[in-house]
């Protein structure tokens, strides 16, 4: 049997919010490439795995020793 994925698609503000950007910020990422994105029609979506994603790259470790 084959299983649908559900996946949930934000748009540009709800997708801005979960990152902290502002909606234009992410639009020139959409633009430059620099983030997934789906086209749907004209509009752009983005899966909330991606921003996820995006969230962990960009996570930096703290260090052993910092006090």
């Amino acid at each position: 049997m084959n299983e649908k994925k559900t996946t949930k698609l934000l748009g540009i503000p709800e997708g801005a919010d979960m990152l902290g950007l502002k909606p234009a910020t992410l639009r020139d990422w959409v633009w430059r490439r620099r983030i997934e994105f789906v086209r749907v029609g004209r509009c752009i979506r983005f899966r909330e795995g991606a921003l996820h994603a995006v969230i962990e790259r960009g996570t930096v470790p703290a260090r052993r020793d910092a006090q």
